[in-house]
């Protein structure tokens, strides 16, 4: 039976309300070499974003998918003080971000080094905090995976085909992203338990076609941002409108702690999807059938294992 594991402890799908499939609590865009990197009071950090998972659970999302892998702080720590403070349930992931924010380490480490570093977070824990990874984050640069990209994508696909989880990646052109699956399906890693991370990046929305035919997972994550929620409502009806609904996420990629700014910055809600986005997709004439995929069935079944 699936199960969808959280910092919470495992999930059903029937204990889900509604899930959001790519967000942050905790990141630093910052390399390490920057002073401070990572670097925050714990109690600073659950006293400014706990009220926006308040806000959330009210809206009746009661599960996040937080996507912060290492190279960008990944902080399980915190983020695990966060969830019980707040009693929300979190997603976290194992993997690694791209060049340039590569840890040395990962650089000089083999394939099969990260590999079974990943195995030993999706199979245990991350780090002694007792939170098992329950998915693999990488990326891809802007132009192109890049060598150390390449291997860190292959060590996740042997660990992802041990474990069943899922890889997302966050790949801005659609034509690193066949390179991407052609890659993984080298391996015997499936494409259906790929997600593309930040579809709507790509304007050419033929890609976004392919590699739905070739199985992946589409994710429209950055609703609530200036200007996008036309593009990737017109995308979504487009592809629902082609038989892809099963294969779609959304989410707002926003509302994290910043450690370079005074108090994390500004916390942003997660609940524009809610209150303003839905009800443009139903005034577009979105069933809810297809509503209920998007936000609970979906993601689910996208991230449990």
């Amino acid at each position: 039976m699936k199960k969808l594991i959280t910092t919470l402890g495992p999930m059903q799908i029937e204990d889900i309300g509604m899930m959001l499939s790519h967000e942050h609590i905790f990141t630093d865009l910052r390399t390490e070499a920057a002073t401070g990197f990572g670097l925050a009071d714990t109690d600073d950090v659950i006293a400014t974003r706990k009220p926006e998972l308040d806000r959330a659970r009210q809206a009746g999302i009661n599960v996040i998918v937080e996507c912060t892998p290492i190279g960008v702080a990944r902080r399980v720590d915190i983020l695990l003080a966060v969830s019980k403070a707040s009693g929300f349930s979190l997603v976290v992931p194992t993997g690694v971000y791209r060049e340039p924010w590569l840890p040395d380490w990962v650089k000089a480490a083999s394939m099969e080094s990260l590999r079974a570093w990943m195995l030993g977070e999706l199979q245990g824990n991350i780090g002694g905090t007792g939170v098992r990874a329950a998915w693999i984050k990488i990326s891809a640069g802007d132009d192109g995976m890049t060598a150390h990209e390449a291997k860190v994508l292959e060590a996740a696909a042997l660990a992802g085909i041990e474990t069943n989880a899922v890889i997302g990646s966050h790949t801005v052109k659609g034509s690193t992203v066949r390179t991407q699956l052609d890659l993984l399906e080298k391996t015997g890693y499936r494409a259906d338990r790929f997600i593309w991370i930040h579809t709507q990046a790509e304007p050419d929305i033929s890609l976004h076609v392919e590699m739905a035919r070739r199985g992946a997972w589409l994710s429209y994550d950055n609703v609530g941002s200036p200007e996008s929620d036309e593009i990737i409502l017109d995308c979504l009806l487009k592809m629902v409108g082609l038989g892809f609904t099963d294969q779609l996420l959304i989410s707002h990629d926003r509302g994290w702690y910043d450690p370079a700014k005074p108090h994390g910055g500004v916390a942003e809600p997660f609940t524009h999807i809610v209150e303003t986005f839905l009800p443009k997709l139903r005034a577009a004439g979105l069933e809810e059938f297809a509503i209920r995929k998007l936000m609970k069935d979906n993601p689910f079944h996208a991230f449990a294992r």
